[in-house]
């Protein structure tokens, strides 16, 4: 198993390339996102402006998805990426000139400017792979650029709690500047071939709007293609506000160290979430059986975080318990993703992604909004909080079972049978 993943990297430049750029990137994201987390927590104090921050996180790629996803069908996605990269580079050291509560606004409007970007360079990233990976590859590509963001969650998110507490938030911002433009220079030696549809010169405004409807018609005229669009959004419904207070229970477990602590417990995250797609693939091979798989992922996660709910909190058990329960959410993510490239033809891969991330990051935030509401004015307390969204997510993986794993029966069927 191991050595499919070598092969992967020593013998496919192009997705080498791809995925040393993504490496860099991935460091400074998770430095960057620890070090506004202290920031805030910093100057407010406020669950409802801890939230804030991973709304602003969240929401701008939704609005922005429908576009990015219209613009990597229509235009180079290398480009698209490089761009994307040097014009975050520049973004992210904006973040220097605040220091101060009433700097908020422009720290919010920053990030959401970071978002916007990275819709465009990730929807362009996840397109460009089957392009440059063969049938047999696809799978292993995905699970390695899957395990390497988990890999670098469980070390950048530890590295950048401590990095932020030792260096302090300016320095780790520089590094985070730093790291898209090694992204930048990985992506300009690479070579991504593509199917394009032009948008014909003068093209309006109500022309790419019916571009990209027509993306979603592709979506509801093809159900199997729909339908697994949704598996993302599915675990955010509970997942995103379960994630927004891992960062609250982190500063809990660790007062004098804050930033260490949410390190710890994102690091655990990111060990189950590249833990889980390597061993669901050894275990799991079978393609016809994911669908079912990703509402039992879904389940279980919840089920774990009922379990974190109720124990005693130390941090030297309730951080492996994270990681457990971020396995599967890990399954869910790669799988879901793997059934989509297969499914989908080039020209609309950059659509229906989109839609994907759209559906994702929509339900992400509303998640993490109710759960920031729910803290701050309603009078839960966090035990509570992790309780209830933990049996939000098991809810959500049981509907999953009974209404789309039917429907993907019937397709396998049908498959068969015609």
């Amino acid at each position: 198993m191991q050595n499919e993943y070598l092969a992967l990297v020593r013998t496919n430049r192009n997705y080498r390339l791809l995925w040393s750029g993504a490496i860099a990137s991935f460091f400074g994201d998770w430095f960057n996102t620890i070090a506004l987390y202290v920031i805030v927590q910093e100057l407010t104090g406020s669950p409802l402006a801890l939230g804030a921050v991973f709304i602003t996180k969240m929401l701008p790629f939704a609005v922005a998805s429908p576009l990015a996803g219209l613009l990597t069908d229509r235009f180079n996605r290398r480009r698209l990426m490089i761009g994307a990269d040097l014009a975050r580079a520049v973004i992210v050291l904006g973040f220097l000139l605040v220091d101060r509560p009433e700097e908020l606004p422009l720290l919010y409007a920053l990030i959401a400017i970071q978002v916007l970007l990275s819709a465009i360079f990730i929807t362009a990233r996840v397109s460009s792979i089957p392009n440059i990976t063969s049938a047999e590859e696809l799978p292993v590509a995905n699970a390695l650029s899957a395990a390497t963001w988990s890999v670098i969650l469980a070390v950048g998110a530890a590295l950048g709690g401590f990095a932020t507490d030792t260096l302090g938030t300016d320095a780790v911002f520089v590094l985070d500047s730093v790291t898209f433009v090694v992204s930048a220079w990985f992506l300009y030696r690479a070579v991504i071939s593509q199917e394009t549809d032009p948008l014909e010169p003068g093209a309006k405004l109500g022309s790419a709007v019916r571009d990209i409807v027509a993306g979603w018609r592709h979506m509801v005229e093809h159900p199997h293609i729909g339908r697994i669009a949704f598996a993302k959004a599915l675990w955010a419904v509970g997942g995103g506000g379960l994630v927004f207070m891992l960062a609250i229970l982190g500063e809990r477990l660790f007062p004098a160290a804050p930033g260490l602590g949410i390190g710890i417990l994102y690091s655990f995250r990111g060990i189950g979430t590249g833990v889980g797609p390597v061993a669901g693939r050894h275990f799991v091979p079978d393609e016809r059986r994911w669908p079912a798989l990703l509402g039992s992922t879904v389940l279980i996660c919840g089920l774990f975080y009922l379990v974190i709910a109720v124990l005693p909190w130390g941090w030297w058990w309730i951080a492996p318990l994270v990681g457990i329960a971020h396995a599967p959410s890990g399954i869910n993510w790669v799988f879901s993703t793997i059934l989509l490239q297969r499914r989908t033809s080039d020209r609309f891969r950059g659509r229906v992604m989109a839609t994907q991330w759209l559906l994702l990051t929509t339900t992400d935030s509303l998640s993490i909004l109710a759960a920031a509401l729910l803290l701050e004015v309603g009078g839960l307390g966090l035990r509570t909080g992790i309780l209830v969204f933990a049996g939000v997510e098991i809810v959500c993986g049981l509907l999953w079972l009974a209404l789309v794993v039917p429907a993907e029966r019937r397709l396998t069927a049908g498959r068969a049978t015609g």
